[in-house]
């Protein structure tokens, strides 16, 4: 009876060492897949960077407004400028600019042609 039991403890202690070896090398596998993964995180921030400041340069607005003043033909001064908030009409009131030719300016479109589609 002692020898059955001695035999099964010591099976049961192969087993046991078996799985704690399955299970170190689950944990060096992970390590090691964990080490690769905080590598590539680390390059996608420094890539990230990059982007951010080529984005900053590419969109900032003293780039628009040269763009827009050299493709569109745009500038930065403003068409009708208000000194002040107390310039605006109230409701009900008349607008300051009732007679001004601002006020009575209008624009009129041309149809388009056949052969323009207008983009």
């Amino acid at each position: 009876m002692v020898r059955i039991l001695n035999t099964l403890c010591v099976a049961l202690m192969g087993l046991s060492i078996l799985a704690l070896y399955h299970v170190s090398e689950e944990t060096r596998v992970a390590s090691v897949e964990l080490n690769r993964v905080n590598r590539q995180i680390v390059q996608e921030h420094s890539t990230i960077s990059v982007l951010q400041t080529e984005w900053e340069r590419v969109a900032g607005p003293a780039r628009i407004q040269e763009l827009a003043a050299t493709h569109l033909g745009l500038t930065g001064t403003p068409a009708a400028q208000m000194s002040s908030f107390d310039s605006l009409p109230r409701r009900g009131d008349d607008a300051p600019l009732n007679n001004s030719p601002i006020a009575q300016a209008s624009a009129q479109a041309t149809e388009p042609t056949a052969g323009h589609s207008g983009l």
